[in-house]
C-alpha cells in the first residue's frame, strides 16, 4: 500500500547522504573553504536604468538591476555567515526524509492504522512545522548579517532580516496536513481496536 513512495525516499535519503558526504571528502581533500567565493544579492534594493554598459534595451523599456556583492578575501566570520544561510535547509531536508523513511518503514512492518504509526506521523508535522520556520529565521538572519558585512549601506536591522525572510508557506500547509493525517490515523487505530475488541 505504500509503495512507490516507501521506495522512492528510502532511496532520495540514500543519494542526498551519499552526495553529502561525498562534498565533505571533497571539501577536507581540496582544503575546505580555502578556494570558496561568498556572494549575496541584496534584493531590497533594486533600480532602473535607460542603459547599463553595452546593454541597450527597446523603446520604452529599461533595465533593471539588483545588487550583488561577492567578499575577495572572506575571513571565518564571513565563512559562517554564510554556511548558516545555506546549511540549516538542507539539515532539515535531510532530517526530515529520515524521519519520513522510518515512518514508511514502520508502517509497512506493523501497519498502517496503529499508534505508533500515528505517533510517526505526528512527530514528523512537528518536525517539519517548527523546523521550517526556525530554519528560516536562522537563514534569514545569516544573509542580513553577511550583507550588513559586504554593504557599507547596509545595517542588520530587523528591516534587513525582515527583506531577507520569506515565510514557508509549503512546508507548514504540508506540516500541518500531517498533523492531520495523524489524528485520522490514531481515529482509525482506535477504531481498528474497538473491533478487535468485538470480534
Amino acid at each position: 500500500m505504500l509503495e512507490p513512495m516507501a521506495t522512492v525516499v528510502s532511496i532520495a535519503l540514500r543519494v542526498v547522504l551519499a552526495l553529502v558526504a561525498t562534498g565533505v571528502v571533497l571539501s577536507a581533500v581540496h582544503g575546505g573553504w580555502a578556494g570558496t567565493t561568498i556572494c549575496i544579492t541584496d534584493d531590497s534594493s533594486s533600480s532602473s536604468h535607460e542603459t547599463v554598459g553595452a546593454l541597450a534595451p527597446e523603446q520604452g523599456a529599461q533595465i533593471g538591476w539588483i545588487p550583488y556583492y561577492c567578499a575577495d578575501r572572506p575571513d571565518a566570520h564571513l565563512r559562517l555567515l554564510h554556511e548558516l544561510g545555506q546549511l540549516p535547509s538542507m539539515l532539515l531536508l535531510i532530517s526530515s526524509l529520515f524521519l519520513l523513511d522510518r515512518l514508511l518503514q514502520g508502517a509497512a512492518r506493523e501497519g498502517v492504522y496503529t499508534e505508533r504509526t500515528a505517533s510517526r506521523l505526528r512527530a514528523l508535522g512537528w518536525w517539519l512545522l517548527a523546523g521550517s520556520v526556525i530554519v528560516e529565521i536562522i537563514q534569514a538572519n545569516a544573509k542580513a548579517a553577511l550583507l550588513a558585512e559586504l554593504a557599507k549601506d547596509a545595517h542588520f536591522t530587523v528591516g534587513a532580516w525582515l527583506n531577507m525572510w520569506s515565510a514557508p508557506y509549503l512546508a507548514i500547509l504540508t506540516a500541518l496536513g500531517l498533523l492531520t493525517f495523524a489524528r485520522i490515523t490514531r481515529a482509525g487505530a482506535s477504531m481498528r481496536e474497538d473491533l478487535a475488541g468485538v470480534v
